[in-house]
């Protein structure tokens, strides 16, 4: 595998990206081409006492920063490490793009760059989401790609979403939820009972709608909604998780007893941080264009660069771009049967 890194995105580039990629660089036997600033990358690499042959560099002269304009910095800054890293996967040159830069400049570049897959009308941002019963992790599918979405979106979702879950992280016959306000077929807008009826008539293991209260106890394996929806139960999980924290440690320093108790389930409260930790998931896939992509957060630290590079291997390596493709045609098949 050839994993391409953009070296000048996020707000920790290129130092924490380059030392992402070289704590990966010792775990797997997959080459990393760091793309970006070569003067500035081979100095991090330096400082990190690299000696290895498992990552090569690619000069980029250009960075898209977060505050460019997504469509107008893909078309002017051609020589940016993001769309320089874009077009090398698009040409056979790398087999997976990792960026923690600008999300609407890459969502907008895979999709001029790489294209979409036949069939797909929106590509979507999916996130890793914690199941807080079995800490088996679950997928949210619109995590914030597109605010709006059809029906006939949220079906793909569901689709790109249980495909993915299966095949990169080995989750045999995904279950597939939908986000709605209540459990009832009937509930909903005009928007999510159509998709319902998709979802309910596919070949996925629909389960129905799922309500907010029970995305966290891991009610499904996809969690299927629009990129609004889907943005909003991100933040406010991770608002709320920061809380709970927050007060627990605040609770474990109020007395003498306290800290005490706070000393001997110490080990438990950092797996249970840990369990909620997005840096431990790496980044989230670009599903719908036409090859492999993830977005890692603009925040990335090399532990998280780490763990986006080990668990997209599987994501290129398990085929799931093509089984999506694959996947597609055969409902277009068969809707033309229907018609």
């Amino acid at each position: 595998m050839r994993i391409v890194l953009d070296g000048m995105g996020g707000d920790n580039a290129p130092a924490e990206i380059v030392k992402g990629a070289v704590k990966a660089s010792e775990e797997i036997d997959d080459e990393i081409i760091i793309v970006g600033r070569e003067d500035l990358i081979r100095k991090e690499l330096k400082n990190n006492k690299y000696k290895g042959e498992g990552i090569t560099v690619v000069d980029a002269s250009e960075t898209i920063t977060m505050h460019d304009s997504p469509v107008k910095a893909i078309r002017e800054k051609k020589d940016s490490s993001l769309v320089k890293g874009l077009n090398m996967v698009k040409d056979g040159e790398g087999d997976l793009f990792i960026s923690a830069g600008n999300t609407g400049a890459l969502i907008v570049g895979a999709r001029l760059i790489l294209g979409r897959i036949r069939g797909i009308d929106r590509p979507a941002l999916a996130s890793i989401y914690p199941n807080m019963e079995t800490m088996e992790p679950c997928l949210l599918v619109d995590a914030g790609g597109s605010a709006e979405s059809k029906a006939q979106n949220l079906l793909e979702y569901g689709l790109m979403g249980s495909i993915f879950m299966e095949k990169a992280w080995g989750r045999k016959n995904p279950k597939v939820g939908l986000v709605n306000l209540g459990e009832e077929e009937s509930k909903g807008t005009s928007i999510t009972k159509d998709a319902y009826q998709k979802l309910k008539h596919s070949n996925l293991n629909f389960v129905g709608n799922v309500e907010g209260r029970d995305i966290p106890k891991g009610a499904c394996d996809v969690i299927v909604c629009d990129g609004f929806v889907g943005n909003v139960i991100l933040k406010l999980t991770e608002g709320v998780a920061e809380s709970i924290f927050k007060l627990v440690k605040k609770s474990i320093t109020e007395s003498f007893k306290a800290k005490i108790g706070g000393a001997l389930i110490k080990g438990q409260l950092m797996k249970m941080k840990n369990d909620f930790d997005y840096e431990e998931y790496g980044g989230a896939p670009v599903l719908g264009v036409d090859a492999p992509v993830m977005k890692m957060h603009g925040s990335s630290t090399a532990t998280a660069v780490r763990s986006a590079i080990i668990r997209g291997i599987p994501y290129a390596k398990e085929n799931v771009v093509d089984t999506i493709r694959r996947e597609m045609l055969d409902i277009e098949a068969l809707e033309e049967d229907f018609e």
